[in-house]
């Protein structure tokens, strides 16, 4: 790249906030609920959505909550997370899939990622367990499963507790069953950016362990309680009762509006549609670049389904270049907003304040110091897609000439 100032292109791709689009018929159940719902929230709608959704997981009950870090901190108190356990979970994902288990008082385990499959890699998790072990955190990244057949024949060997944080993954399967259905927990997100979304938030917890399904009512919505049948007046001593469902644990607020829960109950009926399209759209990006070995994209599961919530690749310039160099050029001549993720956990001032500041995952060190994240919006036209498919062609053309 020259070294003369070059003027800014105009941004023609962002990196979208939202995921997709709503039809007329999903904006006509959002005004609709919004007018008739009695009431707004713990009503119809939400039994519905959890029943629809639980079968289409195929695993335990589902329960929609406000957002997939409640899913998390609902698994870090059902199963139990305390101090002095250890838990471990990937250093790059999100910083939600952590900070539960480190309020609860866990020590927080970093296991290295797969240079390959980008998601925590069995083989290092095994060689962190000890016996202090509680919990270990498949982190299904990008859209991609983790290898939850070892995954689970570790837990199983070593009586340990196996979750899953499908935030990003709603929709993958492995060996033929969704993600969601494998673990003993599972947390989904339907954040604005998600594949599904409900608003901009909200998120599910399945639970796939049979003694912890009854405890997440409460825990979900105050410890509310109903009074013992045979009261002879329904107002007393009031509408419901309040009290624990784990000993010892304050129970937390997490309601999904009927509204969401509506919406959630028409978008699940496009769902694999809209994963087949983000699907079909990477693997076109994927097919273009095949001359450009510059790139290194995420691998697919043999005996699984990646459904493409993000498209990340690892950036091995010719020359010493460095990864910058080809985000910067996108952006300065081609208006292309891409961007990096995830900082490590152990990189973050909050999870070195906590003492989780160490780690061993030259992987994931290498891996998040070398990459990109193309935007990946599924409303992006056909026309800017392919814009950026040129573009990325062509800014990597002129990087190897200079």
């Amino acid at each position: 790249m020259s070294d003369q100032k070059q003027q800014q292109a105009p941004e023609r791709i962002g990196w979208s906030g939202k995921s997709f689009n709503y039809t007329q018929a999903e904006l006509d159940v959002i005004v609709q609920t919004a007018s008739s719902a009695d009431p707004l929230t713990k009503g119809g709608h939400l039994k519905a959505f959890e029943e629809k959704f639980g079968a289409y997981i195929g695993g335990g009950p589902a329960f929609g909550v406000t957002s997939g870090a409640a899913a998390l901190e609902l698994i870090a108190l059902l199963s139990g997370v305390k101090a002095g356990d250890e838990v471990i979970l990937p250093a790059h994902t999100y910083c939600a899939s952590g900070i539960p288990f480190g309020r609860a008082g866990a020590k927080l385990v970093w296991a290295d990622i797969d240079p390959e499959a980008l998601v925590m890699d069995p083989a290092h998790v095994e060689k962190l367990i000890t016996p202090n072990t509680k919990l270990i955190l498949a982190v299904h990244l990008y859209g991609r499963p983790c290898d939850m057949e070892r995954l689970r024949q570790i837990a199983d060997k070593h009586n340990i507790i196996l979750a899953e944080d499908c935030a990003q993954a709603l929709g993958a399967k492995f060996k033929g069953k969704r993600v969601g259905s494998l673990g003993d927990f599972a947390a989904f997100s339907f954040h604005a950016q998600k594949n599904m979304t409900l608003m901009g938030e909200g998120g599910a917890i399945v639970v796939n362990h049979e003694e912890s399904v009854k405890q997440v009512f409460g825990m979900r919505h105050n410890g509310h309680r109903p009074w013992p049948e045979g009261r002879e007046h329904y107002w007393e001593p009031a509408m419901v009762n309040v009290d624990e469902y784990l000993p010892g644990v304050w129970p937390y607020n997490f309601p999904l509006t009927e509204v969401q829960a509506a919406l959630g109950v028409k978008v699940l009926d496009r769902l694999d549609q809209l994963n087949a399209e983000r699907t079909a759209r990477g693997r076109q990006f994927i097919k273009a670049m095949a001359d450009f070995d510059e790139l290194k994209f995420q691998s697919e599961p043999a005996d699984g389904d990646h459904v493409f919530h993000l498209l990340p690749a690892r950036v091995t310039l010719k020359s010493g270049k460095h990864r910058n160099e080809l985000i910067q050029m996108l952006h300065q001549q081609y208006g292309i907003k891409t961007i990096i993720q995830y900082y490590p956990l152990y990189r973050y001032d909050l999870f070195k304040k906590m003492g989780f500041g160490a780690a061993d995952c030259p992987e994931t060190d290498e891996f998040y110091d070398n990459m990109i994240s193309f935007p990946f919006h599924h409303w992006m036209s056909d026309e800017d897609f392919q814009y950026m498919i040129d573009s990325t062609k062509a800014a990597l053309t002129e990087l190897r000439k200079s």
